[in-house]
């Protein structure tokens, strides 16, 4: 089945991350050529198809080139493939299966990484909502296994036997969480086991990686998480300044606040989570720590407004009390 992606780079999906927000931004700033799409922060879907409105929330409203795959996680099978059935009504153009989540609510439900002990079940519940969809493109991610790797090959088989048009492996296993270390021979061995195209996961830290992912693994996609939350313009390589840096993260603080209901502290506080990982533009260098332990909203949320605007707003405040003390 046609994939609709415009590049091999993929947006990951993030919990707390990829809603419209921050996913609008970054879409906004990378040409469908160099962005070729992302997909929604996991939808969890319990004991019921949810419904519409919750769909269309996690999907927002604005539209791009670029497609927007609805992520749905849960064990229940009628009640996640009625869910895909009416993602796919409402015109999602991909529905992807979320079985990489390692939080023990998702394991307590028997959802997300915790499908990784069983393929059997895996290939049950791909099967499940790829029966319901019509033509829309099923993708299903995974980790490399639960305590270990030792089943990875059965699980890719078990996404394909499923019936899914992609398999994303994040190289890690449930157990390595998010560690530095990464293992690509891993995204390998899946792009051995399987005929259907398998985007990689982990570890691509700069616009290079992205190709040589795909070089030493064969994979035929590369998907980035952190790493865009370090630099948001990694898909096409392009260098910023600290100016256009600092207003990407202003210009998301404002969304967060006038659409998801955020106050100036919860918009700031979502800020930090970027901060803890920025590199674009040098906008925060040696003073990382400086920033993130910065307890006011006001003054770090001014100071970002004043880079924004070519002028750190410490700089400006120290001149206009020199100004109106002279």
């Amino acid at each position: 089945m046609p994939l609709p992606f415009t590049s091999f780079r993929l947006l990951a999906p993030m919990e707390g991350v990829t809603e419209p927000q921050f996913r609008d931004l970054v879409l906004a700033r990378n040409a469908p050529d160099a962005l070729g799409g992302t997909f929604t922060e996991f939808v969890r879907v319990v004991d019921h198809a949810l419904p519409v409105q919750v769909l269309t929330r996690h999907l927002g409203t604005s539209r791009f080139e670029q497609p927007v795959g609805l992520q749905l996680m849960g064990a229940d099978l009628d009640a996640l493939a009625a869910t895909a059935r009416r993602a796919a009504e409402l015109g999602v153009p991909v529905i992807d299966l979320n079985f990489g989540c390692p939080a023990k609510g998702a394991l307590r439900g028997c959802a997300g990484s915790a499908m990784l002990r069983e393929p059997r079940k895996l290939e049950d519940a791909v099967r499940a909502c790829v029966a319901t969809v019509g033509d829309r493109p099923v993708t299903a991610k995974i980790r490399a296994g639960f305590d270990d790797a030792l089943l990875l090959e059965d699980l890719a088989r078990a996404v394909e036997a499923g019936g899914a048009a992609l398999l994303t492996i994040h190289c890690r296993t449930r157990a390595e969480a998010y560690c530095e270390a990464v293992d690509w021979s891993r995204i390998a061995r899946a792009v051995a086991a399987v005929r259907i195209p398998v985007c990689g996961n982990g570890g691509i830290e700069t616009h290079a990686d992205f190709e040589r992912m795909r070089r030493e693994t064969g994979c035929a996609y590369a998907m980035v998480g952190r790493g865009a939350l370090a630099d948001p313009w990694i898909f096409s390589g392009r260098s910023v300044d600290a100016a256009e840096a600092a207003s990407f993260l202003v210009e998301y603080a404002e969304r967060l606040i006038a659409g998801g209901g955020a106050s100036l502290a919860g918009a700031v506080a979502r800020v930090k989570q970027l901060l803890r990982f920025w590199t674009a533009g040098e906008l925060v260098g040696s003073e990382r720590r400086e920033w993130l332990r910065e307890s006011e909203p006001q003054r770090l949320a001014a100071r970002l407004r004043g880079i924004a605007k070519g002028l750190d707003a410490t700089t400006r405040a120290a001149s206009s009390t020199a100004a109106a003390v002279g």
